[in-house]
């Protein structure tokens, strides 16, 4: 700028010494203001109030006009120039400590630093896109300095709350664990105790059971006792110990009194393995008293649920499946063709007042019998009326030879009770 304002001074003088002023007229240089200096855009020249100079005296002064012009704009520079390297230090400061570039320099290695444009408004143009560069690689310092406090500190401190945040909900787990295991073992120590109590109560009521039984023994004779069930349940019922041999013909006499409605339910059955219906005497509902020999079906005209004691005999033999149905010294019915040539099977399970859908269980309480049970009895052939009739009216007493009725023979089971009995002469009270 110096050198290009000294270059117009001397283009001037020399220009006055070769053609010298137009008479009448004068030029005046006037001294800028610094603002008009700063932008570049020289005053029109203003005539002198006064005297006259001589051009000598006025290119003085004009060239110390631009001289001062010079000096401000060239310290102008220098404090710009003096921001520019603050801030350059401060961001090669920066840039290093986030692993950097070298300082002063751009992105694309350009020099930003060098020589500025000759025109003051470019200098200031120039002088804003670096400041805005500075500005820009400041803001993307700062970016990356979060984005690695971001990624490296926090993420560490987070670890370090995270484990130890992890570990004390592994020690109260570990804990409530704990809790619940003493919890359990209490639990099971309590149960244990429970059922120690109440299996010592079980015995403690079987062996008085067992013991009034015994005083029950003392019948008058080893038949004399009856099974009650009172209740329609599908755990109350007697068990026969003695189980039945292969048969080709039976007879089966009891003594019942049932008031039962509707249906008396099943006074006595007989389960073997793949067969549950093998023997059963049912009346189930409205239905008919049934015999059902290894699942076939003949219906008895009997009639017993008038709560009076009744003495049922049944007979079958497995030729052309004959059976007969007497009530009470009466024959009331007779049919054929009731599983012929089907014989009994053996080794199965005897059941009193419950009807079988497996060997010995799967009890239904509707077709449970419920009243009482007295000389149950089988044999292994077909008897004849007369003596089926004395059995029926007690002039005469037969113990079945395959089944006989005796006390040590029958169990009882779910609040089913034995009681002394003399069933012909309760029926003679039922008169």
């Amino acid at each position: 700028m110096l050198a290009l304002l000294t270059a117009g001074v001397a283009l001037a003088v020399a220009a006055g010494a070769q053609d010298g002023p137009a008479p009448g007229n004068r030029f005046v240089c006037t001294a800028l203001p610094p603002e008009a200096a700063r932008a570049g855009c020289p005053l029109a020249a203003m005539p002198m109030q006064g005297g006259a100079l001589s051009p000598e005296e006025e290119l003085r002064a004009a060239v110390l006009q631009l001289r001062e012009t010079v000096v401000q704009q060239k310290e102008t520079l220098g404090a710009q120039r003096e921001a520019i390297s603050e801030l350059t230090a401060k961001l090669a400061r920066c840039e290093g400590l986030a692993g950097g570039k070298a300082p002063g320099r751009a992105a694309s290695g350009k020099d930003t630093m060098g020589d500025l444009p000759r025109d003051p408004g470019h200098v200031v143009e120039q002088l804003s896109r670096s400041l805005q560069t500075l500005k820009d690689r400041l803001e993307n310092l700062e970016h990356q300095l979060r984005v690695n406090v971001s990624t490296a500190a926090l993420p560490g401190d987070f670890r370090e709350v995270l484990q130890r945040r992890l570990g004390e909900l592994e020690r109260q787990l570990l804990s409530k664990v704990a809790e619940l295991e003493d919890e359990k073992s209490l639990l099971h120590n309590e149960t244990s105790a429970h059922r120690q109590k109440t299996e010592s109560a079980l015995n403690a009521l079987l062996q008085r059971v067992t013991e009034l039984e015994r005083g029950n023994s003392a019948f008058k004779s080893p038949d004399a006792f009856k099974v009650s069930l009172p209740l329609r349940t599908n755990y109350l019922y007697g068990k026969i110990k003695k189980t039945l041999p292969e048969l080709y013909a039976f007879t089966i006499c009891l003594w019942l009194r049932s008031s039962a409605s509707p249906g008396i339910g099943t006074p006595f059955s007989y389960a073997v393995p793949g067969q549950a219906n093998e023997i059963v005497l049912i009346e189930w509902g409205n239905n008919p008293i049934e015999l059902l020999i290894n699942d076939k079906v003949a219906q008895l005209p009997l009639f017993v649920s008038d709560g009076k004691w009744h003495h049922i005999c049944v007979t079958w033999t497995t030729r052309d499946g004959m059976w007969e149905a007497f009530q009470d010294g009466e024959k009331l019915g007779t049919g054929e063709n009731l599983a012929p040539w089907h014989p009994i099977k053996p080794g199965g399970v005897l059941i009193l007042g419950q009807e079988q859908d497996t060997v010995g269980g799967r009890f239904d309480a509707t077709q449970a019998f419920v009243g009482e049970l007295s000389q149950f009895n089988i044999w292994d052939r077909v008897l004849r009326a007369q003596e089926i009739i004395g059995i029926a009216n007690c002039s005469t007493n037969m113990a079945g030879n395959i089944i006989p009725w005796v006390d040590n023979n029958v169990d009882v089971f779910g609040g089913a009770s034995k009681w002394p009995v003399e069933t012909c002469e309760e029926r003679l009270l039922d008169l």
